[in-house]
């Protein structure tokens, strides 16, 4: 039977209606404002892209940065073995460095291998694996590897032609095979190019590190200062920020290294005019509602031994060093001072991917939690990102780390990517391993209750199965998620644009559930497909509507069911 217009029947379906509507409209509140971020204007959550090769060099990113140092394949951090074309044997550090240095050995490994310290394009200091330097301290020593700390002593010319090579002492004599496989300083007057007891052939095995450091001491001091400058001047500028904005990114993610707090004049061979160039990214941002995440990328001593942490030659110091800390310590406070009443700061990370194991957990927990302190005497709000230990590290370690109280995130680096495991896998293999495990994992650190999950892209990888999230119901966080470095990149070397721009939908549709957000690495890059501005401008990754826009759609999705369900009363 019809309901009349006024009955009471239609009275108690309108009114059925209203609560219906105001039901459904809760629930659109309530999950669309679950993860918001403070701050953030136009989007409810992290939409960003990392500077990274701007204020910390990478020369994979740039290569060209490296072009004009002399010798620049023995940088700092080269790898190189001797080999004595006489006796047809390796120079070896016995042991690998604390005894003698004979030339002994018919194949080369790690005791055989030395990475060079610069000290300019022709005089290097050698350095073995356990971290000794090699040593001659008159003419007619006998060379060992007992130095702990490089001097006079332990620095030597390097005589380069065809592969061969002379190795000098600073008094001018020359180092020698002997019959009776030692190094010694008392060759005979200068060597020929020919077959003799002074002349050697180097392998450079590797020369991987093209940081801050290498960049800095390859070139000089004075060359290196008009490099970066030019380099910051034009890298990234206004028009980028212009460009982001256009394009729906609200934040940018910046890499700097410890000796901005040390700027106009860090300690050598780092050069000044970082700060400076923070200060002008601060004022873009807020130009164009961009929101900044500082990322300190590098600390004191390095604390992953690669280049973007300006490591000198791969090792790992930060964590073995009460003074490193505390001097990475004194930068975040630097940093916090600094911005924290800023317009355009969002938040602090206080270290950008700490090795596991070389750097204990116990170490970096205490040393986040110190952090949180400094951040917060001067912020109650700027979010303090926490970022997980690259390597063979546990997910969960920090979630079940009481960092700090709140507006702490947790940031994660996703890659198809520098692990075996993906090495063999198809174009839709990878597209499912993101909606399959990626995005099970996310869902599940997202329900832990614990900090805020961001995804950035990395050089650390997670894979394998969903990982499971204990019950943190006793902590009181309120803090999340965030993929601070994702890539549109994989090892599929046969992929098309649409499997390109599949794989970069199936990323973003799973890190836009990162209760923090995402940022993608990096904005610019030589590599195309790691470059966003690249990827957008060729259609090879396709945003989409920003999480906001989403939640707006859905809402005039709800009133338009809500006005029908009306309409149908009346007409």
């Amino acid at each position: 039977m019809d309901k009349a217009f006024g009955g009471p029947a239609f009275f108690m379906e309108l009114g059925f209606s209203k609560w219906v509507c105001a039901f459904l409209l809760s629930c659109w509140l309530i999950f669309s404002g679950a993860y918001s971020v403070e701050g953030l204007r136009g989007d409810s959550k992290v939409r960003g892209v990392n500077l990274g090769g701007w204020l910390v060099v990478e020369g994979w990113i740039k290569p060209s940065l490296f072009d004009g140092i002399p010798n620049g394949d023995m940088l700092d951090g080269t790898e190189v073995q001797f080999k004595s074309v006489t006796l047809q044997k390796y120079v070896c550090a016995e042991n690998g460095g604390g005894s003698n240095v004979t030339v002994s050995r018919d194949v080369a490994s790690s005791w055989e291998t030395f990475k060079l310290w610069r000290v300019s394009e022709s005089k290097f200091q050698l350095r073995t694996s356990k971290g000794q330097f090699i040593s001659c301290d008159r003419e007619g020593c006998s060379v060992s590897a007992t130095a702990e700390y490089p001097s006079t002593s332990e620095t030597f010319f390097i005589e380069r032609k065809n592969g061969r090579v002379h190795i000098k002492l600073e008094s001018g004599a020359y180092l020698q095979a002997t019959t009776g496989n030692q190094l010694s300083g008392d060759y005979p007057g200068m060597p020929g190019w020919d077959d003799n007891a002074g002349t050697f052939e180097m392998t450079i095995v590797a020369n991987n590190l093209h940081g801050d450091y290498q960049l800095a001491n390859g070139y000089g001091r004075d060359k290196a200062k008009e490099v970066l400058k030019r380099h910051r001047n034009s890298f990234i500028t206004v028009e980028d920020f212009n460009f982001l904005h256009r394009n729906g990114i609200n934040t940018v993610r910046i890499p700097v290294g410890w000796w901005i707090a040390s700027d106009p004049d860090p300690p050598a061979p780092f050069i000044g005019g970082t700060l400076v160039a923070l200060d002008n990214a601060f004022s873009w941002a807020q130009a164009y509602d961009i929101k900044c995440i500082i990322d300190l990328h590098a600390a004191p001593g390095s604390q992953n031994g690669m280049e973007h942490s300006a490591s000198q030659d791969g090792f790992i110091g930060w964590p073995t060093s009460p003074d490193y800390i505390s001097k990475t310590l004194d930068v975040i406070d630097f940093l916090a001072s600094r911005y924290a009443t800023h317009p355009a700061l969002l938040g602090i990370e206080l270290l950008n991917e700490p090795s596991a194991p070389t750097v204990p957990l116990d170490t970096l927990v205490s040393f986040y939690m110190r952090g949180y302190q400094i951040v917060r005497k001067y912020s109650p709000t700027a979010y303090v990102i926490i970022c997980q230990r690259i390597g063979n590290a546990d997910p969960l370690e920090l979630y079940q780390a009481n960092i700090g109280t709140h507006n702490v995130v947790v940031d994660l680096h996703f890659y198809n990517l520098f692990d075996t495991f993906f090495l063999n896998m198809s174009s839709a293999d990878n597209i499912q391993f993101i909606y399959k495990s990626r995005e099970a994992q996310l869902q599940a650190l997202n329900s832990s209750n614990g900090p805020l999950v961001f995804v950035v892209h990395s050089r650390h990888y997670i894979v394998g199965d969903l990982v499971r999230v204990p019950s943190s119901k006793n902590n009181s966080f309120e803090s999340g998620l965030i993929s601070g470095e994702w890539v549109n990149e994989w090892n599929v070397t046969t992929g098309s644009k649409t499997d390109y721009q599949e794989f970069g939908k199936a990323q973003l549709e799973v890190y836009n559930a990162a209760s923090f957000g995402w940022a993608y690495w990096t904005l610019k890059n030589d590599r195309q497909h790691w470059d966003f501005e690249w990827n957008i401008k060729n259609n090879y990754l396709q945003l989409g509507d920003s999480p906001n826009k989403q939640s707006l759609n859905s809402l005039m999705l709800l009133g338009i069911t809500c006005a029908c369900f009306y309409l149908y009363h009346f007409l």
